[in-house]
């Protein structure tokens, strides 16, 4: 009896032993697959974190722009231009309007140039022989244009000083800036060594300062004067999208979805329909701009490179998205809420609009916007439509020629001197991640504003 006894607590303790081991090793597990996921959090913190500060360090500088601050003088010697032509009696609105164009071309056709270069002779020190040539290699070169359409303007400008911020050169950016080494030799510089002495100089007595760069938000791009390059343009393609996208894929994906969920039969068309929606949402954005390319340009004869073409593209893109987050949304109502709803003698139509998706709209509107974020980022597709297309002028409608900001960055980023658009680029990279944080941002405080009314 005593052996037996013995061998029962043995037996006892070897299974509380085995038990006990295997808590600690399902403990351990815990444990490590606990570090584990903190481990793989913040490497993903790392790298975004990596990803912000890099764009961040190359992007800030392209904020602040070299300016030339110029007194210029509209010298009555170097601009030989007739009175501006003013209204006679009798004189009809065709006739006075014609004289008036008239006027303007023979100001355009006058040497500007020389205009500027009196200016800039001004403020150039005494003993610096510098000729004309490289002297107008500091400012930008729609410095002429700039004070053209100022006296255009202001006819009385004439035989007067007036004082003008003018943007200088990309070269000179750079070297303001340090992003070309100074040690190198002259056949290596951007810039003529007279021109550089001059420069240093002018920054140092505040002619040349660092301001705001508003140009970057209020111009747009251009290759003749790369520094007054800006995302105006772009900015405005991106919006006419946006509104397009918002205006057909929201009604028709939350339409679509309250369909399917509610009101359409079960049959193999249903699934059908559902299991394309689903491969849709997975199909690379490369492909549907080759289909926009093949319907709405090629068949439909849309115009090319305009935000409506955009538009659809991007909206076929975001259709599956909305869909597939409405249908999710609807299954997560409770059963209940359609019973009662149905129960005290409401329709179906009355159950699903007065009572699911009210209960809906939080889940939905998030889906709606971050789908629209997700278009606003596309590239793929917008150049097969031919948005990469260089365009100098802001897009007036969604049928006028445009692009939009990731093409832009896509340009930019490929443009020939890597010394000013790489920061540029990345300026470009903070203005369009800041509108998708902003899209983000709205969408969660609409979602928890509606939840709590819900």
């Amino acid at each position: 009896m005593t052996d037996l006894l013995g061998t029962g607590r043995k037996a006892a303790n070897e299974r509380t032993q085995l038990v006990r081991a295997g808590l600690r090793r399902r403990h351990r597990n815990e444990q490590a697959f606990r570090i584990l996921g903190i481990v793989a959090i913040c490497c993903a913190l790392g790298f975004v974190a990596l990803l912000f500060t890099d764009v961040l360090r190359k992007g800030i500088p392209a904020f602040h722009q070299a300016t030339l601050h110029l007194d210029v003088t509209y010298d009555p010697t170097l601009l030989n231009v007739d009175p501006v032509p003013e209204r006679t009696a009798g004189q009809s609105d065709a006739d006075f309007n014609a004289a008036r164009l008239a006027w303007q071309r023979s100001v355009a056709m006058l040497n500007w140039n020389k205009v500027v270069e009196a200016a800039l002779r001004t403020v150039t020190p005494a003993g610096l022989e510098i000729d004309s040539r490289q002297l107008l290699t500091i400012p930008e070169t729609n410095a002429r244009h700039v004070i053209r359409e100022a006296f255009v303007a202001n006819p009385n400008l004439l035989g007067r000083t007036r004082s003008f911020d003018l943007l200088a050169s990309a070269n000179v950016d750079n070297w303001v800036k340090g992003n070309i080494d100074r040690e190198l030799g002259d056949a290596q510089q951007q810039m003529p060594a007279q021109a550089r002495a001059l420069v240093d100089g002018w920054v140092a007595d505040g002619t040349i300062t660092q301001d705001f760069a508003w140009g970057l938000f209020t111009n747009v791009d251009s290759r003749a004067a790369p520094a007054s390059a800006g995302l105006a343009g772009a900015f405005m393609g991106s919006l006419y999208m946006m509104l397009v996208v918002i205006v057909l894929a929201v009604p028709i994906g939350v339409a679509s979805a309250i369909y399917l969920e509610e009101f359409a039969p079960k049959s193999r068309l249903t699934d059908l329909i559902e299991v394309n929606i689903n491969n849709l949402a997975a199909v690379p954005s490369i492909v549907f701009g080759l289909l926009g390319a093949a319907v709405f340009i090629n068949f439909f004869h849309l115009p090319r490179s305009a935000p409506l073409v955009g538009g659809l593209v991007l909206t076929l893109m975001t259709l599956p998205t909305i869909i597939i987050a409405t249908r999710a949304a609807l299954q997560g109502v409770s059963p209940a809420l359609r019973q009662a709803a149905l129960g005290l003698g409401a329709s179906k139509t009355q159950m699903v609009f007065h009572h699911v998706l009210p209960v809906t709209f939080p889940s939905i509107l998030t889906a709606t916007i971050i789908g629209v974020a997700q278009a606003l980022g596309e590239t793929a597709p917008l150049l097969l439509i031919g948005m990469n297309a260089f365009v100098a002028s802001v897009p007036g409608s969604i049928v006028d020629q445009a692009t939009a900001l990731p093409v832009q960055i896509f340009l930019w980023q490929g443009n020939e001197n890597r010394n000013f658009f790489e920061a540029r680029t990345s300026a470009a990279i903070m203005v369009l991640l800041g509108l998708m944080i902003l899209l983000n941002a709205v969408a969660i405080f609409l979602r928890t504003r509606l939840e709590r009314r819900a």
